[in-house]
């Protein structure tokens, strides 16, 4: 290990897959060697374990990004394939793991956990080094594509993908195959266009809510009766409280592009001044559609109350892109995040950004916003 490593706190504020995410990506984007050490160090088994079967696994350990003791490997992996890097302790047990980075590759990279592990939160720590590369990288990412714990796939198409293209990233992302748990079996087909640096993005201004539009699916064995069943409840929810808009949300049955049995929905609401805010849920065994509908509602409902420009979902996925950007960064939120705080935390350690949070209080909404300013570290691309 490189003596020169900068040395990364598993165990601090969220304690799980953000940090992971967030160092890894960040290492192989500056060349810095990291060894994060105490993963799980607060669990009553530390390390990189698969004790109690993956759903443990999921909530405790990595937050669901690893999914399963493979997940966990194969993330880190694709750090390592992206950035021709060497993997130290990436095994059952480890609770320190080394990277230290070489150069970042352009190319086709693969990523198959074989398990239901989330294809979203792969995407998330395998962008931004796709962007510093020297060409075009396509990601071939197999896994859960709607799976808890996680960004749903037509989140990150959505909400993720038009915010973060503007800083500069630019992808293009086909659904090849939906999967769900246990199962996976989904794959999504990334193509990522290499970028010389990034531009900061303000969101300050969120206007009024315009268009509330969503997606309610079952794939598998399961009676298309249920996806109206979620469309209907989650619709009647919105409607007591927004009453002027028009609210579509289309139940679909998945035929051909889906593996395994699964059903959710994902509500999305966009402003005047384009930003967008989403709601979403998954059904689980013996719990009623309609419930799975009123969950989506309500949490949309929650993220649009405040009055800030992103929810809380996205809040904490934009700040590597703040950190990396050239210039000041400004985005409005509602509360913020552990994992938001956590993601500040480490992108403060591993590069040359400065986050500040302050409380505005609104005249408009009787809740309190906050702004997240970030002086960005200017990251150039050396290999363009």
């Amino acid at each position: 290990m490189d003596s020169t490593a900068v040395e990364i706190d598993g165990s601090v504020m969220e304690g799980g897959g953000q940090i992971l995410r967030v160092s890894a990506a960040l290492s192989c984007i500056t060349g810095t060697a990291i060894k994060i050490t105490k993963i799980r160090a607060g669990r009553s088994t530390p390390g990189l374990s698969c004790s109690g079967g993956c759903i443990d696994w999921l909530s405790s350990l990595m937050d669901c990004f690893w999914g399963s003791e493979p997940q966990h490997l194969s993330g880190l992996q694709l750090v390592s394939d992206l950035c021709s890097g060497s993997l130290q302790g990436a095994s059952i047990g480890s609770t320190d793991v080394s990277l230290t980075p070489g150069k970042i590759r352009s190319g086709s990279h693969v990523a198959d956990p074989q398990t239901a592990g989330s294809v979203c939160l792969l995407l998330q720590v395998a962008l931004p080094c796709a962007v510093f590369a020297d060409a075009a990288s396509q990601l071939c990412l197999k896994g859960g594509t709607n799976a808890e714990m996680a960004p749903q796939i037509d989140y990150t198409l959505k909400v993720f993908k038009p915010i973060v293209e503007r800083f500069g990233v630019n992808f293009d992302c086909d659904v090849k195959m939906r999967g769900y748990y246990p199962k996976g079996g989904g794959e999504v087909n990334v193509t990522v266009n290499p970028v010389k640096e990034l531009r900061p993005v303000t969101l300050t201004e969120r206007g009024n809510i315009t268009k509330i539009h969503g997606r309610a699916f079952v794939a598998g064995v399961l009676p298309f009766k249920l996806a109206k069943d979620m469309s209907t409840a989650a619709v009647r929810t919105i409607r007591k409280e927004i009453k002027e808009l028009y609210i579509n949300i289309q139940a679909l049955q998945e035929k051909e592009k889906a593996c395994g049995n699964g059903n959710g929905i994902i509500i999305i609401a966009e402003s005047s001044t384009g930003c967008l805010f989403a709601g979403s849920a998954l059904g689980k065994k013996g719990v009623y559609a309609d419930k799975v509908g009123i969950e989506a509602a309500e949490m949309l409902l929650r993220n649009i109350r405040h009055n800030g420009c992103v929810d809380e979902f996205l809040q904490d996925q934009l700040i590597i892109f703040m950190a990396l950007a050239k210039g000041t960064s400004r985005i409005r939120t509602g509360a913020v995040t552990l994992h938001t705080q956590t993601a500040i935390h480490i992108a403060e350690q591993l590069t040359q950004a400065k986050f500040t949070i302050s409380k505005c209080e609104d005249e408009m909404s009787s809740s309190v916003t906050y702004i997240i300013e970030c002086h960005g570290s200017g990251v150039v691309n050396p290999n363009l």
